[in-house]
This record gives structure tokens, sequence and C-alpha cells, in this order.
């Protein structure tokens, strides 16, 4: 819903994710512009706009993103950048609307780009963090992408709230959320 906002912390880092009013139509769709903002020390070092869109079935699909990575305020790179449709790049799915354990699928495909995969790993997790809970309901994911050995993640995702928690394998750091306001 537009107006949302997600504001997670942990590991030294804050992001904020907010649903904005703003549509685009990317490959035949109609997306909803979400931007993200990351910041380390209050210093913006990220600053995304992601593409989703809701399938009939409740799949949330992401059509891409502009990835802004900055330092001192300065635009450095737009490494990740993709949009679905464009240089063979194709939509990927974020959340499956029925998830089952063992489920595989790409969440982004921008080849050389883009390639994160997910694979459900428990549909009864539970955690609690201070935005939010799930008590033996969380869809808990297993996150990679093939170009980035040793970057798998753990995610947390409760009913009606949607990611709560993202976990680094490599350095057990966590990304907590700590509001979302509507």
């Amino acid at each position: 819903m537009p107006g949302t906002v997600w504001t997670y912390a942990g590991g030294g880092e804050v992001d904020v994710v907010t649903v904005t009013n703003q549509t685009r139509m990317i490959d035949g769709v109609l997306t909803m512009v979400v931007h993200d903002v990351g910041s380390v020390g209050g210093v913006v070092e990220e600053d995304t706009e992601d593409y989703f869109a809701q399938h009939v079935d409740g799949s949330v699909w992401y059509f891409g993103e502009l990835s802004q990575s900055l330092e001192d305020g300065h635009l450095v790179s737009l490494h990740g950048s993709f949009l679905a449709g464009v240089d063979g790049a194709k939509p990927g799915i974020i959340m499956k609307a029925s998830p089952k354990v063992g489920d595989v699928y790409r969440q982004e495909f921008a080849l050389g780009v883009a390639e994160d995969a997910g694979e459900v790993i428990s549909i009864t997790g539970t955690e609690s963090v201070p935005g939010g809970s799930c008590a033996g309901t969380c869809v808990v994911t297993l996150d990679s992408n093939p170009r980035e050995p040793g970057g798998e993640e753990n995610k947390f995702y409760a009913p009606g709230i949607g990611s709560i928690l993202e976990i680094d394998l490599e350095t057990g750091t966590r990304l907590e959320l700590q509001s979302v306001t509507h």
C-alpha cells in the first residue's frame, strides 16, 4: 500500500523501504515503485528504486531496479541495475503466493548483472524482532547469488508484514525490522 514504510537496522546499517504512489510500465506490466535507502552512520550509501507487481495468484514479481551506490553523496555505480525486457533481463519472483519447502526460484535475472535466487527452506519459521514476529508461521528462504559466493542469507517473512529479518550466513549480521508505519 502506498505510504507504507519498513525500517530495518543492524550491523551499523539502517535501511528504509517506502512504497511510493508512483508506477512504471515495465515489459508491458504496470509496476509499483518502491524506494529503498540504505545508510551507514547516517550517510546514504545506496539509493534504489525497485519495481514490483503482484500477480492475480498473489505472487510478488520483481521487474527490476535502479540501484545507485553513493560515496560522500556522489554517484559511483549503478551496478546491479536492470529492467525486465531490456538486454535479455527477465522478471523474477520475490515471494510465491503459496510457497512450499524446496521451491527454488529466480528473484531477479539479468545475466552477469543481477542473478539472485531463493529457496524456501521452511514455512513454519519462528522469529521475533522489534518490528514484528511470527510463531511457526514465517516463510524462511535461503537467498544466494552464483556471482557472489559466500553471500548467502536467510530471510524471514511474516504473514501480513513481509520481510522481518535478514541474516548474513557468513558474518551472522542481522538486519532486523524495527517498525512498519502506514
